[in-house]
């Protein structure tokens, strides 16, 4: 006889607050048969009316108890864990706080820190958090699935310096950047990731449709961007299947969009409800992948991944349609997301939170800023880095710093130097505001080897400093 399984929607119903005493409460249900249900929702809705009458249970004191004292429900912490740092003398000492804090998790398992990492909300940018069965919203971060796209053509560096009007051009007409911003009527772009099933899991999903719909295909604010670039391929024995040598790249940063920052908002304020952790640890609320709230989130959050990939997909062919030129190549990644992994013969949930995926042979993009170059890597399968190196260069200075401290000649000095066209951008996103790129690769040739060069030669960015991604 199939055993009993209640949901959290049928608890609020009769009566319980969104809080650890619905797990709890499931718990118990998990005890009696399908068929018991009836009996199960009324004997728990008593505990619920008067929890003081059910305190020396011994099935139903638990449940009683958080809901009579919700106070001790907040979860205690462990020791830190050790994990490992990389290029850790230019790591700023918030972001290792937060790690440590992450590394206290009772659902901890094994960490580290990448040489880009910088303070954020929960994990740190540039940390990897491996758990046991379960997932961090904030572990992953607002902008779910936000990921790197790479198109090599085969169109020479002096075609594009030739024509760089017409690159101009289709660029522009071909990207929309910026917190909100969509296409709409016959520009809207269209994609089977809008048929995705996920999308009708609950009420909630369904409502972000028409936003999905509008925005798919665009780019957000920010760091995100659209860039025409020369790539150098430094050796014929690569995986691409393409002689070394300079060709004509197009190189896009970007996520899920208001899809992604939607759900990541909404799933760690029930996180937050439902698993109570101390104040410095509280952006890290957990939901187990068992719960029916855990579930849910993984759900959500593959698709918000889908749908960054999507955008990508309609960038780069538009672009390429534009242009004429045959595709040889391309390579994709993503950054902010949780991937279910073995490591060290059990199965956890890997938190990368600005960190890319650097499995052994595993092709990633590593970018720079507007003026630095990026990389092409192959992951070399480090496992105390949890097979993980940095997404970027990682910031220096706050964006309000940065805007302070540069201006807005000294920045296009600096492009015009280096034969640079910079569409939209903003004094927040200067090259001064990122670390070294150099100084960062070199800290993690143990986790990556580079098979290529990237260099910017016309990047398109959001005009307004948008920060919605």
């Amino acid at each position: 006889m199939a055993r009993l399984t209640l949901t959290g929607k049928e608890l609020l119903a009769i009566g319980y607050p969104q809080s650890p005493a619905i797990a709890a409460a499931i718990t118990v249900g998990e005890h009696y048969k399908l068929t018991q249900r009836d009996e199960v929702l009324e004997m728990l809705g008593k505990v619920a009316a008067n929890p003081a009458d059910y305190a020396n249970d011994e099935q139903l004191g638990p449940v009683a108890k958080l809901l009579l004292h919700p106070e001790n429900d907040i979860i205690k912490l462990k020791d830190a864990l050790p994990y490992k740092v990389y290029g850790g003398e230019f790591i700023e000492q918030g972001a290792r706080e937060q790690m440590e804090t992450a590394m206290s998790l009772p659902v901890a398992v094994a960490g580290a820190l990448m040489p880009d990492a910088h303070h954020g909300y929960g994990l740190p940018i540039g940390g990897v958090l491996a758990a046991d069965n379960a997932i961090i919203p904030y572990g992953v971060g607002v902008d779910i699935g936000c990921r790197m796209c790479l198109s090599i053509y085969d169109i020479p560096e002096s075609h594009f310096e030739a024509n760089q009007s017409q690159y101009k051009r289709e660029l522009i007409a071909h990207t929309k950047f910026g917190a909100g911003n969509g296409f709409h009527g016959q520009y809207k772009a269209d994609h089977a990731i809008l048929e995705n099933e996920t999308f009708k899991m609950n009420g909630f999903l369904k409502n972000l449709h028409d936003k999905a719909y509008s925005q798919l295909g665009t780019s957000g604010g920010g760091n995100h961007f659209v860039e025409w670039g020369i790539m150098e391929l430094h050796g014929d024995d690569n995986e691409l299947g393409i002689r070394k040598g300079k060709y004509l790249a197009l190189l896009s940063h970007s996520g899920s969009r208001g899809l992604g920052a939607t759900i990541a908002n909404h799933y760690t304020k029930l996180a937050k409800e439902l698993c109570r952790l101390p104040k410095e640890a509280a952006q890290l609320a957990y939901l187990g992948l068992d719960t029916e709230a855990g579930m849910e989130y993984w759900l959500a959050m593959n698709l918000a991944g889908d749908y960054a990939s999507a955008c990508h997909e309609i960038i780069h062919e538009k672009l390429t349609k534009a242009i004429g030129g045959k595709l040889l190549a391309r390579i994709e990644n993503h950054h902010n997301f949780a991937w279910k992994e073995e490591y060290e013969g059990r199965e956890v949930i890997v938190h990368r939170k600005g960190a890319t995926p650097a499995g052994k042979g595993v092709l990633g993009i590593i970018p720079g800023s507007m003026a630095a170059p990026g990389y092409l890597v192959r992951g070399r399968g480090n496992l105390d880095s949890i097979n993980s190196a940095s997404h970027g260069a990682g910031r220096q200075m706050s964006r309000t710093k940065a805007q302070q401290t540069f201006s807005k000649k000294e920045l296009s000095e600096l492009l015009k130097v280096k034969g640079i066209t910079l569409i939209g951008g903003g004094l927040d996103e200067a090259p001064g505001a990122y670390k070294d790129i150099r100084v960062v690769m070199a800290a993690q040739t143990d986790l990556v080897d580079i098979v290529a060069t990237f260099k910017p030669k016309m990047v398109r960015m959001a005009d307004d400093g948008s920060r919605e991604d």
